[in-house]
């Protein structure tokens, strides 16, 4: 990525990474508010609890936070509110197709603004991980960890 591709705002649910395998990742759009995107471009937002789903044929995301601006007025957003994802009509189909299949579903990973001043959420398309793969990645995890000590000190 080159610099000026380098988001300007990015906030990242790590935990995302941790508990499911991303199998297809996308870029989607997000209908936002006027004080929604103020709020957003400091920064004050949350995806630790947020899950993607589909009403009719139509991608929503549910339990992002975005903080209530401070200085909205009585038409300040509700932090927690449902939000309609946009998505080429060839993805969505695709996805609603996959989201059917058993054990797939659908995570959103890191939002951000891009060189544009528009707001975009990275999507995944995930399957959930099992006991076992998280401890193999925490060991994986570790041990490029050590790897990095030992360079560092020759």
């Amino acid at each position: 990525m080159k610099q000026e591709d380098k988001p300007i705002l990015e906030i990242v649910n790590r935990r995302a990474r941790f508990e499911f395998h991303f199998i297809q990742t996308f870029e989607a759009g997000i209908m936002l508010t006027g004080t929604e995107i103020k709020s957003l471009r400091k920064g004050a937002a949350n995806l630790n609890d947020a899950f993607c789903y589909f009403k009719g044929d139509e991608l929503y995301i549910k339990n992002m936070f975005i903080a209530e601006y401070e200085l909205g007025t009585a038409f300040n957003h509700e932090p927690r509110r449902l939000r309609k994802l946009l998505l080429r009509s060839g993805e969505l189909n695709k996805l609603q197709r996959k989201v059917k299949e058993k054990g797939f579903t659908i995570i959103p990973y890191r939002i951000y603004i891009n060189q544009r001043g528009l707001a975009k959420l990275e999507i995944a398309l995930a399957q959930g991980k099992h006991t076992y793969d998280k401890r193999e990645s925490l060991k994986a995890k570790d041990q490029a960890r050590d790897m990095d000590r030992i360079k560092k000190i020759r």
